[in-house]
């Protein structure tokens, strides 16, 4: 008993005072007013309004640009008001200050978060994303830092509690963070794993030659290339480059299952992921004893496989990052309400995906997806790009689809990497165009 005491004062008691389903956080607002948070150039993404009468009101300035990730207040917390919400209500003003304070019996303020987040990011894509549902995740590569998290569609965080029943009964589920909690069919963009799992089979990619006659026969089943398009010879760069289904399928047909398996592990599906917010796992579920059809469509990236878009720009990250992921983060620091730093975060290993060697042949296949294939509207930049588009069925309507990007800019020291997604795009709204947009913003 005594050594769990120890161990609890020392290693747990932090998580369990910080747990934002704590009830007794909220006694800390009687003493303190809430604290700014803030984007990673110190503009503000939400405040505590003070009135004359002392009422407090939560602010968004910009409204539901950062609704999911920031989050609300009003029934319950969610996004970083959650998970910042100790912190947002201490103040580590200076102690003589707060003495003064509490003598007079009025609130000290609260403490700041300082976000990764860029106001200029997430203005582009959410302004990009439009009408449309989906999401946006843009991070960088070398540390982690989530620079955007877009989700649609949205709802303004500071009137949650005026319509919280109509929130709730929303049929487009408003509520959810489809970035992190969204769940998906990836379409072609999972072809970046199948190409890993064959790398890594073959051993190389060079001798790989397909004749694409715009169809394949899988079982009773024919599968074609999207549009009807016929390709003709290929090899391995052209059919990521034109996305070509039936080499895909080629190559599925032929793929040790139980390696396939070891190499999504390895990359996170049906894993924990790393981040401190909630998020939907990934699924891989093609077994061991799957026929040739079931594993030419999941090599394709249709199949039972569901992943988020969060997922999806982790394995990017990891291959613009030399096979490295970073461990993701949203907080760069907490400082007290004058700016003095109390706690900062620094960028951290997660874990090795694949080796460099891995990482470079598919960076260097991805380009071939932007200086000539279905991501070509990203040529000609100031900027270098890599990349894979997807176009997933989601209905046996073969005519609907949603659209998928995800890709990192400055291929030889990526800047950013990027993952859209546009529901029910159905052959119009592009997620390439979205990343076009994130892209242009930053350079």
């Amino acid at each position: 008993m005594m050594g769990y005491i120890a161990h609890f004062n020392v290693v747990k008691s932090q998580d369990v005072i910080r747990d934002p389903h704590n009830a007794r956080l909220d006694s800390l607002a009687d003493r303190v007013v809430r604290g700014k948070i803030l984007d990673r150039n110190g503009k503000v993404l939400a405040q505590t309004e003070v009135s004359e009468d002392g009422t407090e009101t939560r602010d968004y300035p910009y409204d539901s640009m950062f609704a999911h990730v920031v989050g609300y207040t009003d029934q319950g917390k969610s996004g970083l008001e959650s998970e910042m919400n100790f912190e947002l209500l201490t103040s580590n003003a200076f102690f003589l200050e707060k003495f003064y304070q509490e003598f007079k019996d009025q609130k000290n303020i609260g403490d700041n978060v300082v976000t990764t987040l860029d106001v200029k990011l997430q203005e582009a894509a959410y302004n990009a994303l439009g009408s449309s549902k989906g999401a946006v995740v843009v991070i960088e590569p070398d540390t982690g830092k989530i620079l955007a998290m877009v989700s649609k569609p949205d709802f303004n965080p500071g009137n949650v509690k005026k319509n919280w029943e109509s929130l709730n009964a929303n049929e487009e589920a408003v509520l959810l963070n489809r970035a992190t909690q969204g769940h998906y069919v990836p379409g072609s963009t999972f072809k970046l794993v199948t190409a890993l799992e064959y790398m890594r089979e073959q051993g190389s990619l060079s001798a790989y030659s397909y004749d694409c006659t715009g169809k394949i026969e899988a079982g009773s089943n024919s599968i074609h290339c999207f549009g009807g398009k016929v390709h003709g010879k290929v090899d391995f760069r052209d059919s990521l480059a034109y996305s070509c289904n039936t080499s895909f399928c080629n190559i599925g047909a032929d793929l040790d299952v139980g390696k396939f398996q070891k190499t999504a592990k390895e990359l996170l599906f049906n894993s924990k992921l790393p981040g401190k917010f909630p998020y939907k796992k990934s699924s891989f579920s093609l077994k061991k004893n799957a026929g040739t059809a079931e594993k030419m469509m999941t090599s394709m990236g249709q199949g039972q496989t569901q992943m988020s878009p969060y997922h999806m720009v982790l394995i990017t990250s990891a291959i613009a990052n030399g096979g490295i992921l970073m461990e993701p983060y949203l907080v760069d620091s907490v400082t007290n309400y004058k700016g003095v730093v109390i706690d900062e975060n620094k960028p951290e290993r997660y874990k090795k995906l694949m080796t460099a060697q891995e990482a470079s042949e598919l960076k260097n296949y991805m380009t071939s997806v932007t200086d000539y294939g279905t991501a070509s509207v990203l040529r000609g930049k100031k900027y270098t790009s890599a990349g894979k588009t997807g176009t997933a069925e989601y209905s046996s309507d073969k005519e609907k689809d949603h659209s998928w990007f995800t890709g990192f800019s400055n291929v030889d020291n990526p800047d950013l990497a990027i993952s859209v997604i546009i529901e029910s795009s159905d052959g119009t709204a592009k997620a390439v165009n979205v990343a076009k947009e994130v892209f242009d913003a930053y350079y």
